[in-house]
């Protein structure tokens, strides 16, 4: 059992997914076809022996809500564990305001009430597998204040835009943390992962919503870096930061590639969802699929390619779908072509024949549309 209460924070004001965060929120969003991204961080805590966890929610929280439940199907302990849903205040309408900070003091009363002396933050828009456990271990061993997870890329001048970026000593000691602009090509990134004491942690939240309503956790962080020993610690493996709609595209295609996927989904770390009790995908004689991950309780009638296909899909007979990310419930219609896109939930290409786009900027069909 890990001495440690984790919570589970919504993405910033820098993050921001076109078009389906107009619906959920980036914990929400269907993964890989049967999961949601906020699964992740989740089963990384109770494989951790994290039992009690927070998660906040910002805005159109339906959707995550339905999905987490009682959090039963996570494996946290039935008799001691908890997973609480908080939420921000709703009078916040502006996003300067209703962020990470806000909802910590918003909800302060039962952060001050966990019986654990340390906390786990991690983000739901991330998507890597890590023991917190081991992580916690390090952080107490080296008797640091603050310890923040990062891994090091040489992709940084086209992937992880806006994600914050930590600027290192050789110590590993974190200089300052900045936004990443795409300036550079080898950067340390922030997986926004953070191990400290509750009572540090509640200090920190005290202080920022003292000194600026605009001040978010990475913001007063930043700020101590010169008075407080805040460490960073490298992550090694699969990393995916859902920031914006390409990358969250990626994030999916990548994994149809099974040695990539071997790197994030090991059978010892089970990834946990809700699941459903739907039938098995029944393949027709007409149908081609090549290279793609298709979920449960779907009907193929046609061709697949180097695709993700979401829970309950309907591909008519002589469609087609090429290097396409399809959301549960969705249907693409006989004789259709669909290349390079995303196809929200219970979305239906029916009518109209092509929907193709460039692989660098792949197309949204927006949930609910018919086409």
């Amino acid at each position: 059992m890990c001495n440690a209460f984790g919570i589970v924070n919504f993405a910033g004001s820098n993050i921001h997914v076109e078009g389906m965060q107009d619906h959920r929120p980036i914990g929400a969003f269907s993964f890989l076809g049967r999961y949601r991204t906020i699964d992740f961080p989740i089963s990384n805590m109770s494989n951790s022996g994290i039992n009690h966890i927070e998660v906040f929610v910002k805005r159109n929280p339906r959707s995550l809500t339905e999905h987490l439940g009682t959090g039963r199907h996570y494996n946290i302990n039935s008799k001691r564990g908890k997973l609480h849903i908080l939420y921000t205040d709703d009078k916040l309408q502006s996003d300067l305001y209703n962020h990470d900070v806000s909802a910590f003091m918003y909800n302060m009363e039962c952060i001050e009430k966990v019986p654990y002396p340390y906390v786990i933050i991690a983000p739901s828009y991330m998507v890597y597998s890590m023991d917190y456990s081991k992580l916690l271990e390090k952080h107490l061993e080296s008797g640091a204040d603050i310890t923040i997870l990062y891994q090091n890329v040489d992709t940084a001048k086209d992937e992880f835009m806006n994600c914050n970026v930590l600027n290192l000593n050789k110590q590993k000691g974190v200089l300052s943390i900045e936004r990443n602009r795409g300036t550079a090509k080898n950067r340390n990134i922030s997986l926004d992962t953070y191990v400290m004491s509750k009572e540090l942690f509640m200090e920190l939240v005290k202080k920022a919503a003292k000194f600026s309503s605009m001040y978010t956790l990475r913001d007063i962080i930043d700020d101590e870096c010169s008075e407080l020993d805040i460490r960073g610690i490298a992550h090694h493996g699969y990393v995916a930061a859902i920031s914006d709609f390409k990358s969250y595209y990626d994030a999916n295609m990548r994994l149809i590639d099974y040695e990539t996927a071997q790197d994030l989904f090991a059978p010892d770390w089970p990834i946990y969802t809700r699941t459903n009790d739907s039938s098995p995908t029944q393949y027709y004689e007409t149908s081609n699929v090549k290279k793609s991950v298709v979920s449960n309780g779907c009907e193929i009638e046609g061709t697949i390619e180097n695709s993700v296909i979401g829970r309950g899909c309907i591909i008519k007979k002589g469609a087609v779908v090429k290097n396409c990310v399809i959301l549960p419930g969705a249907t693409i219609g006989e004789d259709v072509h669909v290349e390079n896109a995303v196809v929200d939930k219970q979305a239906k290409i029916v009518r109209v024949k092509e929907v193709v786009a460039k692989v660098e900027e792949p197309a949204y069909v927006g949930r609910g549309d018919i086409l």
